[in-house]
C-alpha cells in the first residue's frame, strides 16, 4: 500500500471486470477509498472483496450510466458513504460490431450511443455538479485508440462513439478547468480483457495475433492502463488538461 491517494475518494464506473477492476484495485492500493459501480452486483462484490483482501477500502453501487437518475444517485451514494468525491473514472463501455457498418443492427447503434456517449456525458455532469461545489477534482474518461486515432474494419460505430468520448473530454476540460476540475482521457488499444478477444479466440491465440498486429508485439496489461489513469488523476499531472493519452503499443503511431 502506498499513499499517493490517501484520504481521497475515487469513483470508477464499469468496475466489475476488465480495465475498470484493474483501475479500482490500483487506486485502492495507493490509499484511496474506492466506489465501484456497474450494472451487476455480483461482479462489483468481487472487486470490493479483492480490494479489501489487500487492506483497501471500497463500496459497491449498482447503476446504469445511461440513466441520469442512476448516475446522480451514484454520486450521492458515494459522497454519503465516503464524505466526498475527488476523482472519477468513467470507464463503463460496451462493444458492438464485427460487421460492416451498413449491416450494423440499429439496436446495436443505440446501445453504443446510450452507454459509450450518453453514459459518459451524464456521468460527467453528475460528477462536475459535485466537484464544482466542493473545491474541484479530477475526471478521467476511458476512450479508445479506435476513433480519433485509428479505424479498423468492422468497428465503425464503436469508433464513432469513442471519438465522441475524446471530443466530450476536451470540450468539458475547457469548460470546467476554471472550476478547478481537470478532465482528461486515456485511449487504450487492445488490452488484457475479454473485449480484445475475437469470437472464439483464446488468450494464447490473441497473444500470437498481437505479435504481428502491434508494433509492441503484445496487448497492454490492465495495470499499465491503470498506471496512466492514476497519473492523470494525480497532482503530478496538475497542468495536464484536455489530454487524450493513447496507449496502444504504437498501433496508431
Amino acid at each position: 500500500m502506498t499513499t499517493r491517494f490517501a484520504g481521497r475518494t475515487v469513483l470508477v464506473t464499469g468496475a466489475g471486470s476488465g480495465l475498470g477492476r484493474s483501475i479500482a484495485l490500483a487506486f485502492a492500493a495507493e490509499g484511496a477509498r474506492v466506489a465501484v459501480a456497474g450494472r451487476g452486483a455480483a461482479p462489483l462484490a468481487e472487486t470490493v472483496a479483492l480490494i479489501e483482501k489487500e487492506g483497501g477500502t471500497a463500496a459497491a453501487f449498482t447503476a446504469d450510466v445511461s440513466r441520469s437518475a442512476d448516475v446522480r444517485a451514484l454520486v450521492r451514494q458515494t459522497v454519503e458513504e465516503f464524505g466526498g468525491l475527488d476523482v472519477a473514472v468513467n470507464n463503463a463501455g460496451v462493444f458492438r460490431g464485427g460487421q460492416a457498418l451498413g449491416d450494423l443492427p440499429e439496436e446495436d447503434w443505440h446501445t453504443l450511443l446510450d452507454v459509450n456517449v450518453t453514459g459518459v456525458l451524464l456521468s460527467m455532469q453528475a460528477e462536475i455538479a459535485h466537484m464544482r461545489a466542493n473545491g474541484g477534482g479530477a475526471i478521467v474518461n476511458i476512450s479508445s485508440n479506435l476513433g480519433t486515432h485509428q479505424r479498423r474494419a468492422g468497428t465503425g460505430a464503436y469508433a464513432a462513439t469513442k471519438a465522441a468520448v475524446t471530443a466530450l473530454t476536451r470540450s468539458a476540460a475547457l469548460d470546467h478547468t476554471g472550476d478547478g476540475i481537470r478532465i482528461n482521457a486515456v485511449s487504450p488499444g487492445p488490452s488484457d480483457t475479454s473485449m480484445s478477444l475475437l469470437p472464439g479466440e483464446s488468450p494464447a491465440e490473441r497473444a500470437e495475433r498481437m505479435r504481428d498486429q502491434s508494433p509492441l508485439g503484445r496487448v497492454s496489461s490492465g495495470e499499465e492502463v491503470a498506471a496512466a489513469v492514476l497519473y492523470l488523476a494525480s497532482p503530478a499531472a496538475a497542468s495536464v488538461v484536455g489530454a487524450d493519452l493513447v496507449m496502444d503499443g504504437g498501433a496508431s503511431a
